[in-house]
């Protein structure tokens, strides 16, 4: 019996031995390639090394957008222990703040790997590394961070959850602002945890150029807010606002109203974050008269002083009436921008063929794209000739029958007064690297010449009446000259156009004399004043006063058209019959020019604004950063803050200003 069982566990030990030796010989000898290459892969890891996407500046190197970086936590549910994960919870609720249930019942979920913590950003991740736990690891998560946050979104878009650009020149540049990822070869223990780094395997990653843009951080900061206020004021459903500097192309502001924040894109509409200045199209109304009477002025077909019968309100032309909002009667041409007059807009408009017309449109962008380097553009609409109706020269000429987005008509506009040279207009100056080199400059491009240069001086001098003494007079202010158009059109609703819904616009260019800035205000169905004259035309004047009053000494030398700067002029008494000057501007009067930049700023002291100008004087009070609030218009008789006395920056200096007496003078 005793012999029966040694003889059995004889052979069960023989049999194991067996077994462990083939065992062995399998794993040694038959698999030992596979098993190595399967040990090799999971103690070895090749981990992408994320490369630092391009810094976003405004024209003046203010930082817009940048990069944090976050570390995302991860827990893999198959090797971590009840009693683990109740030392997890605890420990994470008291580095983020959550309650240890909110960590226990994430922990509860189904899945192999969850995300315990996303984005933790640096300050709080760091707590956690010497927190060693079986299946807890993490990654690299950055995160792209918009510093003002909804400031300027629609031109900078956002990074969507794999880091590549989502609209704005996020998208548009998104190879540039990238770079290129690295790599490296990471090697880990059983529980996951790095032992060490391969540094001969190791690719670093190449960071992303950054961008500096033609944007004005405290343009765009006006814009925004005063189309926000306007929509509020004026009932309007949005606004749009773009201001160029036509001289370029280059886009200092480009705004829709509302805005969203792309630090938390995702809480927002597709329709919210959509770009309307550059993708919804409308029928822009009395703004294209102005490409009209350009056309017409630079054929030589039409002068300002031509004339032509309003009939009165109404004119029946082709079976269609076309109406003004004005009853009027004979009007010259300049009249007829200024009254912004249908009627007479679409009869001098008859003395261009349809061809010519056409191309003049064509020429100054409509239809086509303007290639604004923002994603999302879209052309418009204008029709050929060949398939015009016989009312549609008529229409087109007051600004029916084409659709046109507000990138086209600000960019037009530009070309209208900047000396007839139609630009592309940009939103990147140039792409630099960290160190700030240069990597591309981006220069204007000139895409052709629409008018010639006196065409467009004319046009000038029609849209400063046009302001001065017709439907834009709500844009005017009292110390620099403005030129701009109004527009009101009704929206095409279901097929008919509404009398109920109006687009209602201006754009406006300043200093009127030689244009520095053009400015296009766009306002969608307001409720309140409806037209463009009374809801755009205040828009774009606040707008350009906050401009203006920013930086007084950029605009400075402009005077009214009625005084030039640098023509002489005399003021003469009436008995004077030798017409002897009593004063002439390059003797007395020249003593007073730029007389501000003697001002001695960094002395604390108030100086004696006397017989200042009054551009001389809102210049001294900006640069002393003191508030200022005018009362009249002229020369400086009077000042709230006593000359000689200590300044505090923000305080109020209520300055009195009096025209010179010119009773008994003429001037000349």
């Amino acid at each position: 019996m005793n012999n029966s069982r040694a003889i059995w566990i004889i052979i069960f030990v023989f049999i194991a031995f067996a077994t462990l030796v083939a065992r062995l010989f399998d794993i040694q000898i038959i698999r030992s390639e596979e098993l190595k290459y399967y040990a090799k892969r999971q103690q070895t890891i090749v981990e992408k090394i994320r490369a630092d996407r391009g810094l976003i500046y405004d024209r003046n190197n203010v930082l817009l957008a940048y990069n944090r970086n976050d570390v995302s936590f991860f827990l893999d549910l198959r090797m971590v222990s009840n009693k683990n994960k109740i030392k997890i919870a605890k420990k994470f609720s008291s580095v983020f703040g959550e309650t240890i249930r909110h960590y226990e019942d994430l922990m509860d979920a189904s899945g192999k790997t969850i995300c315990i913590e996303k984005k933790a950003p640096s300050e709080k991740s760091n707590l956690l590394k010497n927190f060693k736990v079986a299946g807890l690891f993490h990654r690299e998560d950055p995160t792209r961070v918009y510093y003002y946050k909804d400031l300027a979104s629609y031109v900078l878009g956002y990074v969507g959850s794999d880091y590549h650009g989502v609209d704005g020149v996020s998208k548009y540049y998104d190879n540039v602002l990238s770079g290129q990822d690295g790599s490296m070869v990471v090697l880990r223990d059983a529980v996951g945890d790095m032992i060490t780094v391969e540094e001969k395997e190791t690719k670093p990653a190449v960071p992303g150029i950054s961008l500096v843009l033609t944007i004005d951080k405290n343009y765009q900061q006006i814009l925004e807010e005063e189309l926000n206020e306007g929509v509020k004021k004026y009932g309007g459903k949005s606004a749009a606002g773009i201001i160029m500097d036509p001289n370029n192309g280059e886009i200092l502001a480009l705004a829709n109203s509302g805005g969203f924040n792309p630090n938390k894109y995702w809480s927002y509409s597709d329709t919210a974050r959509r770009d309307r200045a550059i993708t919804d199209t409308y029928e822009p109304g009395s703004t294209f008269k102005s490409f009209s009477m350009a056309a017409l002025l630079d054929k030589n077909l039409v002068n300002e002083n031509d004339e032509v019968f309003a009939e009165n309100g109404k004119y029946k032309f082709e079976n269609v009436f076309i109406t003004d909002a004005h009853k009027s009667g004979w009007l010259s041409a300049r009249q007829v921008i200024e009254e912004s007059s249908n009627i007479g807009m679409s009869k001098l408009t008859q003395k261009i063929d349809d061809d010519t017309f056409y191309k003049y449109l064509r020429a100054f962008g409509f239809g086509n794209y303007t290639s604004i380097d923002l994603p999302g553009e879209v052309s418009g609409m204008l029709r050929k000739p060949n398939v015009w109706t016989p009312v549609s020269k008529a229409f087109l000429s007051f600004g029916y029958g084409l659709s046109v987005t507000p990138i086209q008509i600000a960019t037009a506009y530009c070309a209208l007064v900047n000396g007839g040279i139609l630009y592309q207009p940009q939103v990147v100056k140039k792409e630099i690297k960290r160190d700030g080199t240069i990597v591309e400059q981006d220069n204007p491009i000139q895409v052709r010449r629409v008018i010639s240069a006196a065409t467009s001086a004319r046009i000038r001098q029609l849209l400063i009446d046009v302001v001065k003494e017709g439907t834009g007079t709500e844009a005017s202010l009292e110390n620099i000259t403005i030129g701009g158009k109004t527009g009101t059109s009704q929206k095409l609703i279901d097929g008919h156009y509404s009398k109920e819904f109006y687009n209602s616009s201006f754009v406006g260019f300043f200093p009127a004399e030689n244009p520095k800035i053009v400015c296009l205000i766009l306002v969608n169905s307001p409720t309140v004043g409806r037209y463009g004259g009374l809801v755009a035309a205040p828009i774009f004047k606040n707008v350009a006063e906050r401009i203006i009053s920013m930086n007084p000494g950029n605009f400075e030398n402009y005077q009214s058209p009625n005084q030039p700067e640098g023509q002489d002029f005399k003021i003469v008494n009436a008995g004077n019959t030798n017409n002897k000057p009593a004063l002439s501007q390059d003797k007395e009067l020249s003593n007073t020019i730029n007389q501000s930049n003697n001002v001695d700023i960094k002395s604390g002291l108030m100086p004696d604004l006397s017989n200042y100008s009054l551009r001389e004087a809102i210049s001294v009070i900006s640069r002393l950063g003191l508030k200022c609030k005018i009362n009249g218009s002229g020369k400086v008789v009077s000042q709230s803050i006593t000359p000689g006395i200590s300044i505090h920056k923000g305080a109020l200096c209520v300055v009195v200003c009096k025209e010179p007496d010119l009773v008994g003078a003429s001037v000349y």
